[in-house]
């Protein structure tokens, strides 16, 4: 098989590509406009990899996507505070470029793995939200914090409608993935980055946490080796289980508040020399949303996943617990450390 990866620097792409690589014999054509991340993988005979922009090299994608069996369109701004500060251009890349990759599929027969993303529930009152039934409940218009959820939203339904016309496709939407090299913690800038290398920057570096609206959102951590197993199914499709399905994907079972989360980092980098003193060091600050992200932003208090599809339909299962995820993640950054 090969799988065309948009976005394969990234940390669901370099990810998905190291499973790929080393769990099967597929071809991997991946393109991104940096490399740090899969510089090892260079030399593979079954890696391919382009230098390039999706906004630019419109002509290569085209190609490839005709080229390969399935395309998976990972290129997207995903920091809340790009949401507030650029909408348009989370708009235009994460919406607009990202459609016409839908279209290439549509033209070529190639199938679609796309991500969706756990922010499409918005602010849903279910206790766990389901891909069939819950209602996608956003803020208003002035709230731009939604312009992320919405364009993934409107990207959905273009696919799942190309999917009545013949359109091969899986949606999955993950929950607050975490593992090795989420983020450059060492040049996060306040709000740009995903909360757990926020915070691991911050403790790091010996700077104060904040916890907006007081850290009472509660969200669910789901390992990256969970993650990157069920798309490793998604891929394969044995029996056709995923085709024309939407799947969640998260640990229920790690449902934390944000606040809980400071907590376990803080416990968990405690256990480590040069933090040992961290649980009596450690300034956690409250502050409000509108003072961190500004006066677009609306916050989802929860976000717990109804996994029964992907167990029906996957066989899949995650096997990692919270305090395993974070752990992991950590210890990555912690090998990385300057002394």
């Amino acid at each position: 098989m090969k799988v065309l990866i948009l976005g394969v620097n990234g940390f669901i792409g370099h990810s998905l590509t190291s499973r790929i690589l080393r769990d099967s014999d597929w071809q991997v054509y991946g393109m991104d406009i940096g490399d740090d991340r899969i510089t090892q993988y260079r030399g593979n005979p079954r890696f391919h990899f382009l230098e390039g922009d999706i906004a630019i090299n419109r002509e290569w994608i085209e190609y490839h996507v005709k080229k390969c069996d399935v395309v998976l369109p990972l290129v997207a701004i995903a920091t809340p505070s790009a949401y507030v500060q650029d909408p348009l251009r989370v708009f235009e890349l994460d919406f607009e470029e990202n459609l016409r990759i839908v279209r290439d599929a549509v033209r070529y027969g190639t199938r679609v793995v796309f991500p969706s993303t756990s922010e499409i529930y918005g602010m849903c009152q279910d206790e766990s939200f389901n891909e069939e039934s819950s209602n996608l409940v956003l803020g208003p218009i002035s709230k731009q914090r939604w312009i992320y959820s919405c364009s993934k939203q409107l990207l959905d339904r273009v696919i799942w409608a190309y999917g009545q016309q013949g359109l091969r496709f899986t949606l999955f939407r993950p929950f607050n993935w975490v593992g090795p090299n989420l983020d450059h913690i060492e040049t996060a800038k306040e709000g740009s980055s995903r909360v757990v290398t926020q915070f691991l920057g911050h403790l790091m570096r010996g700077e104060p946490l904040r916890l907006v609206d007081g850290g009472a959102q509660r969200r669910c951590i789901t390992d990256i080796r969970d993650g990157i197993d069920a798309l490793m199914r998604i891929l394969r499709n044995d029996g056709g289980g995923a085709e024309g399905r939407i799947f969640n994907v998260g640990n229920p079972r790690n449902d934390c508040s944000i606040a809980e989360l400071a907590d376990l980092l803080i416990d968990i980098l405690a256990g480590y020399e040069p933090y040992k003193d961290l649980r009596k060091t450690a300034v956690v600050e409250k502050v409000s949303s509108e003072e961190y992200y500004g006066s677009g932003y609306q916050d989802i208090w929860t976000r717990v996943p109804d996994i029964r599809n992907a167990r029906e339909q996957l066989g899949w299962e995650p096997r990692y617990d919270l305090h395993e995820a974070l752990s992991h993640t950590v210890q990555y950054y912690i090998d990385r450390a300057t002394p």
